[in-house]
């Protein structure tokens, strides 16, 4: 069997230049993700048993699923509607990664050893209703709003995240002048940051991080949030 730890280099880490194979533009269309070999390798979407294999499989996934959020500036994901999209289910192939092992692979990626690059936001539920409502060729939101399943994919982690807002607002004359969080993920002035369009709580969460280390201060009621950088 082919070893899918001879595949991880076709899959960009999550803090890469968007030039990686992974995130490619197509020759047909430039805004197209480009998916990796294994993607197109049937065994890739059911987890093996063999632990070494297993491991390298989990963080094949792990760095796909970071490259393909990245790409498409994807901040969380409901895990029952991913399910049907092209993230887990590769429609010429007729191959999809099953729900329990689309679950293995998300807690794997919460953990250490797959580096914290995701945390459940609703954990999701094991109950057969909620199994019975994800439907593969429709949304499911009503499945992972009764049973959770929300996760955040960290393709950058909020220290990472709280890095690159404090350089902008270095690099942009802005500290010292209070920046409501609206500004931040939605003003003109951040569109083409990467941070631009993140949603509010994990914003707030990355801000938080700044404010720990003493280089920002929030202050206002939830809903109008005011930063200040120093």
């Amino acid at each position: 069997m082919t070893s899918f730890a001879s595949s991880n280099t076709t899959l960009a880490p999550s803090v890469a230049p968007s030039t990686s194979s992974s995130t490619a533009p197509s020759s047909t269309d430039p805004t197209a993700f480009t998916f990796p070999a294994l993607y197109n390798y049937p065994p890739f979407f059911t987890l093996q048993p063999i632990l070494p294999t297993r491991h390298s499989q989990l963080l094949s996934w792990s760095l796909l699923i970071q490259a393909y959020t990245r790409h498409h500036a994807l901040f969380s994901l409901s895990l029952i509607d991913a399910l049907a999209t092209p993230l887990f289910h590769n429609r010429p192939l007729n191959r999809r990664l099953s729900l329990r092992d689309a679950r293995a692979v998300i807690d794997y990626m919460c953990s250490k050893d797959g580096d914290s690059r995701a945390e459940w936001v609703t954990a999701p539920s094991t109950s057969s209703n909620v199994l019975k409502k994800s439907n593969p060729s429709g949304g499911g939101g009503g499945a992972d709003e009764e049973g959770g399943g929300r996760f955040w994919v960290f393709w950058r982690k909020p220290d990472e995240w709280a890095n690159l807002i404090e350089g902008w607002v270095d690099s942009t004359g802005q500290k010292g002048v209070v920046l409501t969080l609206y500004e931040l993920a939605e003003g003109d002035a951040t569109r083409g940051q990467e941070f631009h369009g993140m949603e509010a709580e994990l914003l707030s969460r990355c801000l938080g991080v700044s404010v720990k280390r003493g280089r920002a201060q929030v202050f206002g009621a939830e809903g109008g949030e005011g930063v200040k950088f120093f």
